[in-house]
């Protein structure tokens, strides 16, 4: 999978670096220590030194990268995977490593940034995004919702992944919401209900032989 998908790593893998040339244009202006956590007012929380913030950091992302591809390729059901499927996972951590450098520089230099609204609106889009996905997803031991009674049986897995796209989309639309609310405590109401019921959901259908 990884050299039918040469392409799309190396572009997905240059994104992910691309925060290390931003901070080095900008690195005399950069403090010592620039923010890497915020608490769920917004409030920087977490500090981390230049050079781990602005070098480490995205070279750990794409680790992070490389170890998801090749765990995908490794997988003996990896030809179940669609092509949107293999995209939409490629391109998670190059979306967080843009996330955390929009968040973590103009943050260093003095630059208000609503941390408590984008953080829930961009986990709640990916939400979104991966919901729409799920009912599409075939049979996996990588890429899907991988229970003991999904990966038992096949069409517990395909009703699991069907209601589960429409409870992570409704979802996902409910997360962004209590971003632009700061209702932080709902949000992860929310991503619990989100995570169990398509397990229940299976569950049931486990204990019904499927």
């Amino acid at each position: 999978m990884i050299k039918k998908n040469i392409k799309l790593l190396f572009v997905t893998s240059i994104v992910i670096l691309l925060p290390i040339l931003v901070g080095a244009v900008l690195w005399n202006k950069l403090p010592e220590k620039l923010p890497v956590h915020w608490d769920a007012s917004g409030t920087p929380d977490g500090y981390s030194s230049k050079p781990f913030a602005v070098l480490a950091m995205p070279m750990i992302l794409l680790a992070l990268h490389w170890f998801c591809a090749l765990i995908v390729s490794a997988d003996p059901k990896n030809k179940n995977t669609s092509g949107k499927m293999v995209h939409l996972t490629f391109w998670i951590v190059p979306a967080v490593s843009l996330l955390a450098a929009s968040l973590t520089y103009p943050s260093a230099l003095g630059v208000a940034v609503p941390v408590e609204v984008i953080a829930p609106v961009f986990v709640g889009l990916i939400f979104v995004i991966v919901g729409n996905y799920l009912p599409k997803c075939r049979y996996s031991y990588t890429v899907g919702i991988k229970l003991p009674w999904t990966l038992n049986n096949e069409e517990n897995w395909a009703k699991t992944h069907r209601l589960a796209g429409k409870v992570w989309t409704l979802g996902g639309l409910a997360v962004t919401v209590t971003g632009f609310f700061e209702l932080f405590p709902v949000m992860i109401a929310v991503i619990l209900v989100m995570v169990l019921v398509p397990s229940v959901y299976s569950y049931i259908l486990h204990r019904r032989g499927l």
